[in-house]
């Protein structure tokens, strides 16, 4: 019998949201200017519905979207075209 050592990971989870294969069940409306530089440093994001997590994934036509984050944007005023 012998031991393998496992190498080092990376724990961090992307929402509390997730389904067994490792995807988010849903995606959440978060700062347009936020996201890059999450995805990137690795920092966190606060999600419309007061989730906070770091960007680690894109989603694709059809996702899923945070139903909170859903009906929060609905009611707020439409953005200027600056």
């Amino acid at each position: 019998m012998s031991t393998m050592t496992m190498p080092e990971t990376d724990t961090r989870t992307e929402t509390t949201d997730q389904t067994s294969d490792d995807r988010p069940e849903m995606f959440h409306y978060v700062q347009k200017d936020k996201i890059a530089e999450s995805a990137v440093m690795g920092t966190f994001v606060v999600a419309l519905c007061g989730e906070v997590f770091p960007v680690t994934k894109s989603p694709k036509p059809g996702s899923p979207v945070c139903p909170d984050c859903k009906e929060i944007f609905a009611s707020l005023p439409p953005g200027g075209k600056d």
